[in-house]
């Protein structure tokens, strides 16, 4: 079949999704709920693409991946140059296909959206990776030749590792160092594995060890080394944490029990899942089951709360949120997912208080738990200076939702970074993020630069991968800059 007749078929096929498992088979386990394309349709899907001359699909992807060629490229069922197109300006094109936003990115902007529906842009991209890593098409990273310099970089999730494969392909010595036992970041502990199995991202940290790069986990900066030990070590530095810190929120009863951050939530449920022995897991404590859980927030963070709660045999589940459907900031198909899954959603609503009592059966126990959630109705007003309407209480309209268990997803702020590295020449923004000269993505400190979510503030993964591209580009530029004697010479 002739190339144009491969493409432009949107107006012939309708957008179809991989196969989804039913709910009800969904709520008991933790399985990714998609299958995987057949040839056939993952073609087929990828002729839709109206291979249009402003690919506003690209625009607003932060990595700016070529999606119409890897989509043509898919039509004709040349996967293999699909994929090298797909990973030349993604490092994790298998990750981004599963847990990407693509109806708020690039499918939510495809040209063809209104009235045909928008290119499965996603599942297309997963599609592609996954089956590269089953011909044996990805790679580790090798360098054409080492250049005798080395970069050391503090966390492991999605910026800090997509710097390390990018520097190491230049030539750089890559030390990672991470505090957690495991990396991969909130990809490893936040996202749950419905979103986005381990394997997948255990076999990317895996091919980076096989290309050289230096994994030390369980080190902990500021602990077993401060910054200037590293800098002392390296000839740069990228800071790369990610935010942790639970927003909180302040309100009468809030200090009860049973009421949890959601990253403390997320990740005893996915330590459980890797087969970690959690013993507030296993007391109950940060187990859903049979429980009423009220989550509290409207984001991705808040969305993988309530999924994984109804996957834990919770009693039930609600989601209180002050604004609307509308106006929500997490993927609007991940709200769908989760009524399909049986959650319900209290929009316009907000938290007031806290109610407590003491333990069922257990009338001696010292502390109260949390019984209800005291609620408000709530109105959208005027529009503040981003654009967003202003929740606005409606006097008198007070509820309460029964309770046993609530989970706090407002959102994350940074840690002290300063503090917590002995580096209080490190410069913070008023928000608490890392201050970065961003031509340079240098620190205050020479040599010492920042990307991702600490510099950034809580955002997106794909975001996190292409601040820690830019960031080796820095890096490489920084170090070439300060060394180019010795690097021409090892050059020779």
């Amino acid at each position: 079949m002739a190339t144009t007749e491969k493409m432009l078929r949107f107006v012939q096929v309708e957008q179809q999704m991989p196969d989804k498992r039913t709910p009800a088979a969904r709520r008991q386990d933790f399985q990714e709920i998609y299958a995987e394309f057949e040839q056939a349709r993952a073609e087929e899907q990828a002729g839709r693409c109206s291979q249009c001359g402003v690919p506003f699909c690209q625009i607003h992807c932060p990595l700016h991946n070529n999606i119409p060629d890897w989509l043509k490229l898919t039509a004709e069922g040349r996967l293999e140059e699909a994929y090298e197109v797909s990973q030349a300006t993604n490092n994790f094109p298998e990750i981004c296909g599963r847990i990407c936003p693509q109806d708020r990115l690039c499918e939510g902007n495809c040209v063809i959206e209104k009235g045909f529906e928008s290119v499965t842009i996603g599942s297309v991209e997963k599609y592609i990776t996954d089956t590269a890593w089953e011909k044996g098409w990805v790679r580790p990273p090798t360098p054409r030749r080492e250049l005798h310099r080395s970069v050391g970089i503090i966390g492991g999730g999605p910026a800090g590792l997509a710097a390390a494969e990018q520097l190491r392909r230049k030539g750089y010595a890559v030390h990672v160092y991470d505090r957690y036992d495991r990396l991969g970041g909130l990809m490893t502990y936040g996202i749950p594995n419905f979103k986005l199995e381990k394997q997948v991202v255990q076999r990317r940290v895996d091919l980076l060890a096989q290309g050289g790069v230096v994994f030390q986990a369980n080190f902990e900066v500021g602990r077993d080394a401060t910054l200037a030990n590293l800098r002392e070590r390296h000839d740069a530095v990228l800071i790369a944490t990610g935010v942790y810190k639970a927003r909180d929120i302040q309100a009468p009863g809030a200090g009860l029990a049973n009421i949890f951050p959601a990253m403390d939530y997320l990740t005893a449920s996915n330590r459980k899942g890797l087969g970690d022995k959690v013993a507030a897991f296993d007391d109950g404590t940060l187990d859903a089951r049979d429980k009423n859980v009220v989550v509290i927030g409207g984001g991705d963070t808040a969305m993988d709360c309530v999924r994984t709660a109804v996957r834990q045999g919770a009693k039930s589940v609600k989601c209180l949120y002050r604004r609307n459907r509308a106006n929500m900031p997490g993927s609007q198909r991940e709200v769908y997912h989760a009524e399909e899954e049986g959650v319900e959603f209290v929009w316009l609503a907000a938290p007031e208080a806290f109610i407590g009592g003491k333990p069922a059966g257990r009338k001696k126990a010292k502390h109260e738990v949390v019984t209800a959630v005291r609620a408000v109705r709530m109105r959208l007003g005027v529009a503040d200076s981003s654009g967003r309407q202003v929740p606005e209480k409606i006097e008198g309209s007070e509820f309460n939702l029964p309770a046993d268990m609530v989970i706090k997803a407002l959102g994350f702020d940074p840690e002290d970074i300063p503090g917590l590295f002995g580096a209080p020449a490190l410069g913070i923004t008023r928000w608490g993020t890392i201050k970065i000269d961003w031509r340079t993505m240098m620190t205050a400190i020479d040599g010492v630069f920042a990307a991702g979510d600490i510099v950034r503030g809580a955002s997106l993964v794909v975001w996190a991968v292409s601040d820690g591209r830019d960031a080796a580009e820095a890096i490489d530029t920084y170090i070439a800059g300060k060394y180019a004697p010795a690097l021409a010479a090892a050059a020779e």
